[in-house]
């Protein structure tokens, strides 16, 4: 698992400042609240994009939440335990297929982690998420003293 973390940790994309009146995480003790992360895809599952796009899609913001709390922590092997994801998905009112997508991120979590990747999880279709994106992602993460 060790050799998993370090390779990812070199995949991981730049995460720049915030787009709005918000930080990317929250230490309150050994616990990491992270902000929704997203990617700049606009449109909606189930009209502009399958569940399959949307997963991949998924994925890419799980690699986003890993940056933050790289950058929170110094590094993912301070990761004690993934928490909590919640994710919402901008979809037609008709889609129901919201676990599928937000397994693009869960999945990531578990490869990198492996037991410490399994979490609790929300997620659900939303009316719409701000500039009209896809999917955005929360979690909460146990990180190691330091």
């Amino acid at each position: 698992m060790e050799d998993k973390i370090a390779a990812i940790e070199s995949q991981l994309p730049d995460l720049g400042p915030p787009s709005s009146n918000y930080i990317h995480a929250v230490r309150t003790g050994n616990l990491l609240f992270l902000a929704g992360k997203a990617v700049l895809v606009k449109g909606r599952v189930g009209e502009d994009y399958t569940t399959e796009q949307a997963y991949a899609h998924a994925r890419d913001i799980g690699m986003i939440l890993l940056a933050a709390i790289k950058r929170a922590t110094g590094s993912l092997h301070k990761v004690r335990q993934i928490v909590k994801v919640n994710g919402m998905v901008n979809a037609t009112h008709d889609f129901a297929e919201h676990s599928e997508v937000i397994n693009g991120c869960s999945d990531l979590f578990i490869e990198v982690f492996g037991d410490r990747g399994r979490h609790a999880r929300s997620c659900f279709g939303v009316a719409s998420i701000p500039m009209n994106l896809i999917i955005e992602i929360e979690a909460i993460v146990e990180v190691e003293d330091e």
